[in-house]
């Protein structure tokens, strides 16, 4: 069984004797829907063509009604609980309601429209009352808690161990020793929870789109290249907007344009138009947010936690948010201190420019920094980014880049399946063999921005690996690129490309697991561990011998020069203290919202001082940096899995850049390092505890150091 907070199931279900498993009603799914059964396409990938939108609703209630029966035959057995009749019994539980979660969070994502959000909305507190069901259930506790508590004398294989523990935490931690009174309240909860995530969210994708800035003048865009201003055109031509020009926004605060767009008032309307997402209007998110910290307080109090911090992060890596906001405070001294020798650069920038023009210096702001801090880079590393942008093209620098170095390392080998469905045109599917041409799973990417499609860059999994099901997996990586016009190349600045490593190293870990419990598989691991194996992908895209493979110039295929490869390489260190000031000002302000008490909740008018308090603790309240985002508009923690976990990037890149250090010390790229790497982190998923598999391959506990050289910052 596969438990996500996304999953769950029917409210009707939820009042049930203490005894007993509610009578689950006799649904039964038409064979015609495509749910129905496993898909026959290979390694299950899902028959979008034939999957509508009305398909969905019927599924879902089909699975969760199939899942309550499983979970009713379990508790029924009269048999003693062994590890065959209770734990793997309830892995084996709610197959249908997994193959319908997973493909409907995909498509919602990456492909949503008016009816899929409905459906969200509708289906978010019965699959929360759905878990609820499950997790809460006593009769079923009681045969998990007995095999736990004689778990030694089963004479488990250690994966076998580790699924019972995980199952047997997981009911605890959900409230399954609490009194059935206070159930009650967590299952209403854990609904309003859940529908007010689908809320954030939908705001979030419509204030997103809202708030793209539209232009009249052409001279105000002057800055950016040619390539862009046919694509602004177009995205507001596709919105009725002809003989004008649309910038749309990217999910962070800072926007790429700014770095570009000579006109100030221009770049401040776009500044502005993304720190105001989700506040006011319809909208508005200020209140969404301010309800789910309060309502997440009071359930982490129910269950006998501080704050919600504690109740998250007594399950990840780091242990508690004590350890958490430490990794913060060692980190926020390096990452201010050249935040504001970056600033005082820029502003003698600024001050010079205006001098010579004979105008008065404008004060250093949010909007001017990406514009500024450009011109220093030119000068300071001697390139152009839109000048080396050719030398970057998306298909090569995921052919000869992303894919060679997954060779170089683990042997793999991707062959472009065009003979497969998908459900936009721009998605690739690609089949994955390793080094004896043995077929691994598929691949799938997905790199353009979409109105109907969130914002940022993720991977997803729509089938997980698992020996017990026989199943391999099927990965998909998104990104958000702007598309070029037709007959255009997609041309990516480095940023992007360090995002194609990123996401693809998240797919090494799903296509690498070799587990036997799809429970225990690939990234079902601690958010604090889970960025670890992605983020030491990215150092590929800066390693010499990756980079002169892929950086050839669209046109001529000629290659990059190494002189200029190397300025680009050490321009990765610039600015670095703006970029990780940014980051742990979003982790700090993810942090301080959830340890909050019910009684110390922000109200929806107090959102912009508790943040602004929340910085000033934390030694991060910079006016010209920004944190990377705002509550109103920050998904991973208030529409996404990330709550009181943002820190987890951070964590676990210092695992990444130690990890780096090692490969380095080892020799690079090389099979053997692949083979250490798959073996000891990417194959085992979280069979046994990610603090441990961390040492085992390491050697010791992570040290902050590495991280610090690696952005620039140990000075």
């Amino acid at each position: 069984m596969r438990t996500t907070i996304a999953v769950a199931a029917a409210v009707m279900l939820v009042f049930f004797a203490p005894s007993a498993m509610p009578d689950a009603p006799p649904t039964a799914l038409d064979p015609a829907n495509p749910f129905a059964s496993p898909s026959s396409l290979p390694y299950g990938l899902p028959p979008f063509a034939n999957i509508r939108d009305g398909d969905f609703e019927p599924a879902y209630k089909a699975g969760m009604a199939e899942q309550l029966r499983e979970i009713a035959a379990i508790i029924a057995n009269p048999a003693a609980p062994t590890f065959a009749n209770t734990s793997l019994a309830l892995e084996r539980s709610g197959r249908l309601l997994d193959r319908v979660e997973k493909w409907f969070v995909n498509l919602n994502a990456s492909n949503s429209d008016a009816a899929m959000a409905a459906i969200e909305t509708e289906m978010a507190p019965l699959l929360a009352a759905h878990q609820d069901a499950i997790d809460l259930n006593p009769a079923l506790f009681a045969r998990v808690d007995r095999l736990y508590r004689h778990r030694r004398q089963l004479r488990l294989d250690a994966e076998s161990l580790q699924l019972l523990e995980r199952q047997h935490r997981g009911m605890v931690r959900a409230g399954a020793r609490l009194p059935e009174s206070a159930k009650v309240r967590l299952r209403a909860y854990d609904a309003e929870i859940s529908s007010l995530m689908a809320r954030f969210r939908q705001n979030l994708l419509k204030a997103t789109n809202d708030g793209a800035v539209v232009v009249d003048d052409a001279a105000e865009l002057d800055g950016l290249s040619t390539t862009q201003l046919d694509a602004a055109a177009a995205a507001a031509a596709a919105r009725g907007l002809g003989g004008k020009w649309l910038l749309t926004l990217v999910n962070t605060t800072g926007q790429p344009y700014l770095a570009q767009l000579k006109s100030r008032s221009l770049r401040e309307r776009i500044y502005r138009a993304s720190i105001s997402r989700g506040r006011g209007g319809p909208d508005d998110n200020t209140d969404v947010v301010a309800r789910i910290v309060r309502v997440r307080a009071e359930r982490a109090q129910l269950l006998g936690y501080a704050n919600h911090a504690a109740s998250v992060i007594d399950d990840e890596t780091a242990g508690t948010p004590a350890a958490a906001d430490g990794m913060l405070r060692q980190l926020a001294p390096a990452a201010r201190a050249a935040a504001e020798h970056e600033a005082a650069a820029l502003q003698q920038l600024i001050d010079r420019q205006a001098a010579a023009a004979g105008q008065r210096a404008e004060r250093l702001q949010p909007w001017d920094w990406d514009f500024y801090a450009e011109q220093i880079r030119k000068a300071s590393y001697d390139y152009d980014e839109a000048a080396v942008k050719p030398y970057f093209e998306l298909n090569r620098v995921l052919n000869d880049g992303v894919f060679y170095a997954a060779h170089e390392l683990y042997g793999l080998s991707f062959h472009e399946r065009s003979d497969l469905p998908t459900y936009a045109a721009d998605v690739h599917v690609y089949e994955v063999f390793d080094e004896n041409q043995q077929p691994l799973g598929l691949f799938m990417t997905d790199y353009y921005a979409r109105d109907n499609k969130q914002g940022g860059a993720w991977m997803d999994t729509y089938v997980d690996q698992s020996r017990l099901f026989g199943q391999r997996p099927v990965i998909v990586n998104n990104l958000n690129l702007q598309k070029p016009p037709a007959g255009q190349p997609t041309l990516l600045n480095f940023d992007d490309v360090v995002a194609l490593f990123h996401e693809f190293g998240h797919a090494m870990h799903g296509m690498l697991s070799n587990v036997q419990y799809e429970t225990l598989s690939g990234i079902n691991t601690p958010r604090d561990f889970v960025e670890f194996p992605s983020q030491y992908n990215e150092m590929w895209a800066r390693e010499p011998a990756v980079l002169r493979h892929y950086a050839r110039h669209y046109q001529t295929g000629e290659p990059l020069a190494e002189a200029l490869s190397a300025r680009i390489i050490a321009a990765q260190q610039f600015a670095q203290g703006r970029a990780y000031t940014e980051k742990l000002a979003a982790a700090a302000i993810d942090l301080a919202l959830h340890e909050v008490t019910p009684a110390q909740a922000p109200g929806p008018q107090d959102l912009d001082a508790f943040e602004q308090a929340a910085l000033a603790r934390a030694g991060l309240a910079l006016d010209a940096v920004p944190p990377r985002y705002h509550a109103t508009y920050f998904r991973h923690i208030f529409g996404d899995e990330y709550s009181a976990d943002y820190y987890a990037y951070m964590w676990s890149e210092v695992l990444a850049r130690d990890t780096g250090a090692w490969l380095h010390r080892h020799g690079g790229l090389t099979r053997a390092n692949g083979d250490v790497l798959r073996e000891k982190i990417l194959s085992r998923g979280r069979t046994q505890e990610p603090r441990e598999l961390f040492r085992q391959f390491y050697g010791r506990d992570p040290d902050v150091g590495p991280l610090l050289e690696y952005n620039g910052l140990a000075r």
